[in-house]
């Protein structure tokens, strides 16, 4: 059998052809890989852009917030202190009046006596408020306990806590977060929730700490939760946030509210 050479313009022609599909073949791989980089950084860019609107509303409800409690403050010292000095200071100007009786100096005295002594305590409530001495002095255990203290002082609630974390002092400042945490959730199940009991429990779940909250109060339907997102919420989203922790809420009407919360 006698093999027939090739012609030589077929040769070319292929070789041609090889060359022309694996020019396309490299040009659709790099297209590809172009277009599928490209959607990628966009994805990646939307991701970082709605990071940033979040971490913007996180710290807008912060300012928000920060700015409330300093008008309450504000308002507080103007109302109450203020109020007081400047009777306390009328009554003064009294003293030096001519031809005051003895009885009539007794009164005036016991007056700046007892304004002088609201005043103080006064002023002791709203430094209180602002972050309290035992959180100060003992950390978070003893802060809470005082807080749960305070809250079952007004017959209104009862509340349950339960600490099973030793908490370490050098951590206050991050364990502050965690106390103005609670302070809103049950000033939330308080004045929103309409709640009678409130659970609190610390633990450590395979060393993450975790702090469990509950009430029995109206609750609401979680499944619309933004839509009970005010100011308070976005502050308490904002603090975990600050925390590297992770927040979940579930909730159900008629059924109180149930929080879990990392830090």
């Amino acid at each position: 059998m006698i093999l027939k050479p090739i012609p030589e313009g077929e040769i070319v022609a292929t070789v041609i052809f090889s060359c022309v599909s694996f020019l396309l073949m490299g040009l659709v791989l790099v297209l590809f890989f172009y277009y599928s980089r490209k959607k990628i950084t966009q994805k990646e860019l939307e991701k970082r852009d709605l990071e940033i609107q979040y971490q913007k509303e996180q710290l807008h409800a912060v300012i928000i917030t920060q700015e409330e409690e300093r008008k309450r403050i504000a308002q507080d010292l103007h109302d109450d202190i203020s109020s007081k000095l400047n009777v306390v200071s009328l009554n003064c100007y009294l003293l030096n009046s001519p031809n005051l009786t003895e009885k009539e100096t007794a009164e005036i005295t016991d007056n700046i006596i007892n304004l002088t002594a609201k005043a103080l305590d006064n002023s002791r409530k709203i430094a209180h408020n602002l972050l309290p001495p035992v959180f100060e002095k003992f950390g978070l255990h003893a802060g809470v306990e005082e807080l749960c203290e305070e809250f079952e002082s007004s017959k209104a609630v009862k509340v349950q806590y339960t600490n099973e974390i030793n908490f370490d002092k050098k951590d206050i400042d991050r364990h502050l977060h965690v106390f103005r945490i609670l302070q809103e959730l049950m000033n939330n199940s308080l004045r929103h929730g309409k709640a009678t009991e409130i659970r609190i429990y610390f633990k450590d779940i395979n060393g993450i700490a975790t702090c469990n909250y509950e009430d029995n109060g109206i609750g609401f339907d979680d499944t619309k939760v933004a839509d009970y997102k005010g100011l308070g919420m976005k502050n308490i989203d904002s603090r975990v946030s600050f925390l590297n922790g992770t927040i979940k809420i579930s909730s159900q009407i008629d059924h109180g509210i149930a929080v879990s919360f990392t830090f």
